[in-house]
């Protein structure tokens, strides 16, 4: 390793090899040959004077790159492309004359960004299934645990453990939603030349339209897909990369979501991430158990957030048929954002996976909150039992002040039962106000809404993509 120039920390801590490499050079110019490879196929099929032996030629050293050669010839051409064409036909002597034949630059280019997209988004979407899967394991073995809800993290009416996870779950179905409609509508840049115009194949195909149509679909289908933008100018709308983007950073804000939800859980002692055997959770505080998992998370999941941002800038800007200041930053958004949610996906099934959960701290606050929760349900037996619901209103609101005044200024423990079981207007035994206490009472439908949602919504999509669960996630550091 390399100590005396920058590392990414994306690379070096966080995203998995599978999405490296899907980014790595290697990937990149292997593809680019591919390209070469379909371009002076369809050209050969369709009439143009290439040879068999020139093809197989080029496919001999489609895997092969002489890096070497073309970081030489980039120092004289300061042409990325071009340098790579060089090389190529330096291997290739028989078919170096018909290598990029019609092609521009963006013809490689933009195609193998299509292609290393559409790739990342199937690791990306994998790996929310996963964590999808994770959850609705979770939410169905917690399915039926009270605990304490909140709205304005202020103490609200209870739900359960399992319903919880499915608010987290369902924004996770969202973004897969969103993710493989995104993916479905990419298409290839297709060879369309300088300024989008295919000029170049009506002076080789000598005006031929018919032929010329047929040029991006087979090229598309050479390389898996279904078809090509039908029109562009000198590259793809810069707006594929926003879409794309805008996919990752909803999933970004997703997992921030649960992450703060966890690290509040972490804070109550009610639900912890895991935490190792030797791991240290502070250098100076020996004690303590800090979600760095989360934490993690949630930092990662903002930098993806804001780099959607890049791309939607980038679009917008372009000018005309093309400029070229979109490729800098090209070259960090979009790797980086799939690199850091690659990182994060696999931090949330890391975390999701061994989630520890403590009933009895849960059951604890929730009994603390309780009585407050249970008034309208006391008030309604007092009315049975012969009291006046107005009459009775009015001294649960009284009592109800006096017994968090105990709870807020004396540090006392919440004595509301105790104090409706001493007033006579309610006529109830403090035993008969404890069996109201049954928390199971007071979170609704929340069971019944766990099991529907993972019986008709997960369930068949986890089915659906049976074949790509199971993973497991191995966090570096």
């Amino acid at each position: 390793m390399s100590r005396d120039k920058y590392l990414s920390p994306l690379s070096e801590r966080y995203a998995s090899k599978e999405m490296q490499y899907v980014f790595s050079p290697d990937k990149k110019f292997k593809t680019w040959r591919r390209l070469w490879i379909a371009l002076a196929e369809t050209e050969k099929e369709l009439g143009l004077p290439i040879t068999d032996e020139q093809i197989e030629e080029l496919k001999s050293h489609a895997e092969d790159i002489n890096y070497d050669v073309a970081r030489e010839r980039e120092k004289v051409v300061r042409h990325d492309v071009m340098s790579h064409v060089y090389a190529y036909g330096q291997q290739c002597p028989k078919a170096k004359g018909i290598i990029h034949l019609g092609a521009t630059s963006c013809y490689v280019g933009d195609n193998t960004d299509i292609i290393v997209m559409s790739e990342a988004l199937e690791i990306v979407r994998r790996k929310l299934l996963n964590v999808i899967a994770e959850l609705a394991k979770f939410a169905k073995e917690y399915k039926d645990l009270p605990t304490l809800a909140f709205t304005h993290f202020q103490p609200a009416q209870p739900t359960t453990v399992g319903k919880r996870a499915t608010l987290w779950m369902q924004e996770f179905a969202m973004d897969l939603e969103d993710l493989e409609y995104v993916k479905g509508t990419l298409k290839l840049l297709g060879s369309k030349g300088t300024t989008g115009t295919q000029a170049s194949f009506l002076e080789l195909f000598e005006g031929d339209q018919e032929r010329i149509d047929r040029i991006d679909p087979m090229i598309a289908n050479k390389m898996g897909f279904e078809t090509c933008y039908p029109v562009s100018g000198q590259t793809y709308s810069r707006k594929v990369d926003t879409r794309v983007l805008n996919v990752l950073a909803g999933i970004a804000a997703s997992a921030h979501k649960f992450s703060n939800d966890i690290r509040l859980l972490q804070h109550l002692k009610e639900v912890e991430e895991p935490f190792e055997k030797t791991q240290i959770g502070s250098s100076a505080m020996a004690y303590k158990r800090n979600p760095m998992r989360s934490e993690r998370i949630a930092s990662l999941a903002r930098y993806v957030m804001i780099d959607a941002l890049n791309p939607a800038v980038t679009s917008a800007t372009q000018w005309f048929e093309r400029t070229l200041d979109d490729s800098a930053n090209k070259r960090l958004s979009v790797p980086e954002g799939f690199l850091a949610i690659d990182g994060i996906l696999d931090l949330c099934l890391n975390v999701v996976d061994g989630l520890v959960v403590y009933p009895k701290v849960i059951e604890k606050r929730l009994m603390s909150e309780l009585p407050f929760m249970a008034t309208e349900n006391i008030m309604m037996d007092a009315v049975k039992a012969g009291g006046d619901r107005q009459e009775l209103h009015e001294r649960i609101r009284e009592l109800s002040m006096e017994a968090g005044r105990n709870v807020k200024e004396k540090g006392l423990d919440n004595n509301l039962l105790e104090l409706i079981a001493a007033d006579p207007a309610f006529n109830l035994t403090l035993e008969e106000l404890r069996k109201a206490m049954e928390p199971a009472r007071y979170v609704g439908r929340a069971p019944v809404q766990v099991e529907a949602y993972l019986e008709k919504v997960i369930s068949p999509l986890l089915e659906r993509n049976r074949e790509v669960l199971g993973m497991k996630a191995e966090i570096h550091v």
